[in-house]
């Protein structure tokens, strides 16, 4: 599946360029069978290896995994994924070889399987829907079952998304044989996706009449360049095709369908079944809310004839009306009104405590089981035994268990509903794509010659669609027409719209504001950057955090120690009573020694609540991360989170970091009267014809003083570039030389004073200096400079006022490197590190109790992001290190450094808040429902006051987490925009 990143099209630089996809990691390396490349320059052949690895839980296990295959001879190069627990190794088999590698990561302590690039292990990853799971309990069990599968790498269960991702080796086991796996712990289990939904699609077919039709429409459609494999599903009129969408897409299918036979048939986009992805959520509510409304129905009566019509006298002494020796006609109707509340609308709790327990797993389901079964057949009793004897009047507690099924679904629909919310980012982010698109036909010479209204879900790749002012835009892609400005908040979390002009990438889901654009389309569907986000930050809702094993150990033994308190309980009291260890006037007149016992040892079974538990880590994770995701900062998982909010060092590389990453003119001085913009005409018709980045910077800059986007220059004669010095021409029949000094002195070109001045001010601010001569003599100086980001120095100010550490780690020399420390407000500087040093000078810091972040943006930062408690890595910057980071700043905003450590620390607050609600509740909470208060205070809980505040819990909790959504990020950095420094 790869990386959830690479897709992103705020990633995608140099998209419409004619440059290599950013898919492919080392652009440089041409593919051959096999996994085989051949380094350039090379006679030694070097092969590409992934290996599956299994045990890693953080990113200081990728980095053991990596530091061990790395003292291997022979390795080029080492990349771990401890999200998709993968790692990638070019190596020269002269050298070593997959086994060798193989065993230096189970050396390492993790277990490694060789995945080859003929795709026959490749792992692949399916989403499951599972319904039925009331607490950790029943998620662990799942997710027990699941790691049990031979074939099965990883699996992780949700309890709050009531999901599961798996990944799995589809030639060991299928994704059937998962859901089977689900089934049996007694759970439902839907499939969502799989990995091969990545290029596929469904398609609705009408006019087919036989199987003959069907098959012809199969061999049309498997005749297409591009299909890789065609299902039919006749009883449907159903294809499901899976494709290359370089090669094609689902508007070829449907042409090619409706354009087969006599052209009788007719294709369309099969519909989604029940609608949009939250559909299975919607129906659980309307499930709830109508097993709520209909307890209700019987519950009233049972609770008035129990609790306030005993008190009318008329109605008292009917309802106290005898019917068969002691049985009243009150008892009759609460049994007659509970029994369905019991045994129909509370069937739910009687099959998942079956589940539970035929697992040796007991959950919420049996405590509620047991608690309501204890008060109705007790009841039960209670009303045979009346019946049979002439003088026993006993109580009956109907009214408990049909009280406590009632506010149990009560409590469970507001569970439900308030968990719906927690994935609302999800839900919005899906939501932003447009239902149609309005698709421009070309002539061979680029002009428009038609356009059509279509289905946004049947855009192609490198089709151009027209996007008018106010409209979202349909399609991933860059701009080869049109100029406008474009609102990316709801994508990247930057509030001011973006300017668009040809050439410019844009993504699908973002509105344009004013000008028309038109658009090539060059990521569609699930390669779109918006179904790459949704899927990150689903994939991040599904990773467990550490701090959640912490509930899911106290689940295996919550419920046990529940019921063996609640028994011990009734029997304490029971036995006090019966040796009348308290006094006969504590016992309520309407009851005996047994039924205060009974009620007693009832209510500590429903009070306990081991959903909160549960519940008080994934619901914070997912709130957090949706978050996150809609401030721009891509969080990957509960890890990250938690990792994140310990940082108390964060290591900063420079350029592109800290820097723009971009040279960039930031000086002129001219040393004769001259007019600066005929002074860069002249530049630049040098300067155009180098590729060096210097060169590039002063073009762009001429560029910017003629406001042309493609101006056109002095013709240049007689070019010549000189390697590392500059460059010579001749322009408009004059000698131009931009360069350094040493060309300036192999050319004979005096040096003034002024000149010498100027440049070596520029090298003292870390600048690099360009002379400029015409015929011979000097006529300016430029300064060239990789500017810092705007508020850097801010940004290192407020981790400073945090109590964070800041260091910067580069690959340039001291000089240029303390320059830009002393500007930002940097005390701690290593300068002329190699990637691997960066990664040791990590370690050194995490060694000395540091817990370090690690920002960067380039391949050489990859060692040091994995070696990283939390890496970091700036959303403009290289596939390899987005791969390799925990966090990704899609805005490349240093602030965002800041955002993403506040959100964790407000996340994890958030958590800690919940397991205290959720702990202190049941530590208070069961002591009083046992009676502790009872003989000071003579209060005692009844049981279907139990049940209510059991539920209250776990709705208080989600809610709780719930309150993320109102986060906001630090004021500190709000005063940044107050006092007019812009983020780009």
């Amino acid at each position: 599946m790869g990386s959830k990143f690479l897709a992103l099209a705020c990633l995608r630089k140099n998209e419409g360029s004619g440059n290599l996809s950013p898919r492919s990691h080392y652009p440089s390396m041409p593919r051959y069978p096999k996994g085989v490349t051949e380094e350039e320059g090379s006679s030694n052949v070097l092969l590409k290896a992934v290996f599956s690895v299994t045990g890693m839980t953080c990113s200081a296990c990728a980095a053991s995994v990596e530091k061990a295959v790395k003292r291997l001879p022979g390795i080029r190069q080492a990349v771990v994924d401890v999200l998709n627990n993968r790692a990638q190794v070019l190596f020269y088999p002269s050298f070593v070889n997959e086994e060798t590698i193989r065993e230096a990561i189970e050396d390492a302590g993790f277990q490694a399987t060789l995945i080859r690039e003929d795709n026959e292990t490749s792992v692949q990853i399916c989403r499951i829907r599972i319904q039925g799971m009331t607490c950790t309990s029943c998620s662990s069990t799942v997710e027990s079952a699941l790691q049990a599968i031979q074939g099965v790498v990883k699996a992780q269960v949700a309890l709050a998304t009531e999901e599961a991702e798996v990944h799995y080796i589809p030639n060991v086991v299928t994704y059937n044989q998962i859901l089977e796996a689900v089934e049996d712990t007694g759970f439902q289990a839907t499939l969502i996706s799989t990995g091969e939904d990545m290029s596929r699609i469904d398609l609705q077919v009408e006019g087919v009449r036989t199987g003959r039709s069907m098959r012809i429409i199969e061999n049309s459609l498997q005749a297409l360049p591009g299909v890789q494999g065609v299902e039919t599903h006749p009883l449907l009129n159903k294809v499901s095709l899976s494709y290359k969408p370089d090669l094609t897409g689902p508007r070829n299918f449907i042409n090619v369908i409706q354009e087969t036979g006599s052209k009788r048939f007719k294709a369309k986009i099969f519909p989604e079944e029940g609608g949009k992805r939250n559909s299975h959520r919607r129906e659980e509510i309307k499930q709830y809310y109508r097993s709520f409304l209909w307890s209700l129905v019987f519950t009233i009566p049972v609770f008035l004839t129990s609790m306030v019509l005993m008190y009318i006298p008329g109605i008292k002494h009917g309802l106290d009306a005898k019917v068969v020796k002691m049985l009243t006609v009150g008892e009759i109707i609460r049994w007659v009104l509970s029994t369905p509340v019991q045994f129909v609308i509370g069937k739910r709790f009687y099959s998942g405590a079956y589940k539970a327990l035929r697992l040796g797993s007991p959950n919420m389901d049996v405590l509620i089981a047991l608690g309501t079964n204890t008060a109705y057949f007790y009841s039960v009793y209670s009303v045979l035994r009346a019946a049979t004897s002439n003088d026993f009047k006993g109580t009956d507690f109907f009214e408990t268990s049909a009280m406590l099924i009632s506010f149990i679904l009560l409590g469970k629909y507001l569970e439900v509903l308030a968990k719906g919310k927690t994935s609302d980012a999800i839900a919005k982010l899906m939501n932003l794509t447009p239902d149609t698109a309005i698709l421009l036909t070309l002539d061979s010479e680029g002009n428009v010659v038609g356009e059509e209204e279509i289905d946004s879900r049947l855009i192609q790749k490198n089709d151009v669609i027209k996007i008018i002012p106010g409209a979202k835009v349909a399609s991933d892609g860059f701009v080869i027409w049109g100029q406008s400005h474009v609102n990316e908040s709801m994508i990247t979390g930057e509030a001011r719209p973006v300017a668009k002009r040809k050439g410019d990438t844009v993504i699908g889901g973002t509105v344009n504001e004013n000008g028309v654009l038109h658009i090539k389309a060059t990521w569609v569907g699930s390669e779109s950057a918006l179904a790459q986000i949704v899927r990150l930050v689903e994939s991040a809702q599904m990773a467990k955090a550490p701090v959640q094993k912490f509930a899911d150990r106290i689940s295996k033994y919550f419920v046990p120690m529940v019921i063996l308190s609640s028994f011990s309980t009734w029997l304490a009291w029971f036995i006090a009573g019966r040796v009348r260890a308290y006094p006969k006037s504590w016992i309520p007149s309407s009851m005996d020694s047994f039924q205060l016992a009974l009620q007693f040892g009832i209510s500590v079974m429903v009070i306990a609540c081991p959903c909160a538990l549960g519940l008080a880590t994934p619901t914070a994770v997912m709130v957090g991360t949706g978050v996150g995701a809609s401030q721009g900062i891509l969080i990957k998982g509960g890890q990250a989170l938690e990792n994140a909010h310990k940082v108390n060092c964060v290591v900063f590389d420079k350029t592109g970091t800290l820097t723009v990453g971009k040279p960039v003119v930031v000086n002129t001085k001219l040393l004769t009267n001259m007019v600066l913009r005929e002074f860069y005409e002249l530049v630049a018709a040098a300067e155009v014809n180098s590729e060096h980045p210097l060169a590039k910077a002063v073009v762009e800059y001429a560029k910017r003083l003629r406001d042309e986007e493609n101006p056109i220059w002095p013709e240049a004669r007689d070019f010549v570039s000189i390697a590392g010095h500059g460059v010579k021409a001749m322009v408009r029949n004059k000698e131009i030389l931009v360069g350094n000094k040493t060309l300036m002195a192999d050319h004979n070109v005096a040096l003034p004073v002024d000149a010498e001045e100027i440049l070596a001010e520029a090298e003292a601010m870390a600048q690099t200096g360009i002379i400029v001569s015409i015929n011979r003599e000097v006529v300016g100086v430029l300064a060239v400079s990789d500017p810092l980001k705007p508020a850097a120095q801010e940004v290192i100010s407020i981790l400073k006022s945090m109590k964070i550490r800041s260091i910067m780690v580069t690959g340039d020399n001291w000089g240029t490197a303390n320059s830009i420390a002393r500007e930002v407000g940097i005390e701690t500087v290593i300068a002329e590190a190699k990637p691997e040093q960066k990664a040791e000078q990590v370690k050194d810091l995490q060694a000395s109790g540091h817990r370090v972040a690690m920002v960067g943006d380039g391949i050489n930062d990859s060692p040091a992001l994995v070696a990283a408690d939390v890496g970091m890595a700036i959303g403009a910057g290289t596939d390899i290190a987005i791969e390799a980071a925990d966090i990704v700043l899609m805005k490349s905003n240093l602030e965002d450094v800041i955002t993403a450590i506040d959100l964790s620390r407000k996340t994890f607050s958030r958590i800690r808040l919940n397991y205290i609600w959720a702990l202190g509740y049941n530590l208070l909470g069961i002591p009083i429902a046992a009676g502790a208060l009872f003989p000071s205070t003579r209060f005692r809980l009844p049981p279907w006051v139990a049940g209510a505040a059991m539920a209250a819990s776990s709705v208080s909790v989600v809610c709780c987490s719930l309150l993320l959504k109102y986060y906001r990020r630090p004021k500190k950095l709000n005063n940044l925009e107050i006092r007019g420094i812009s983020i780009e």
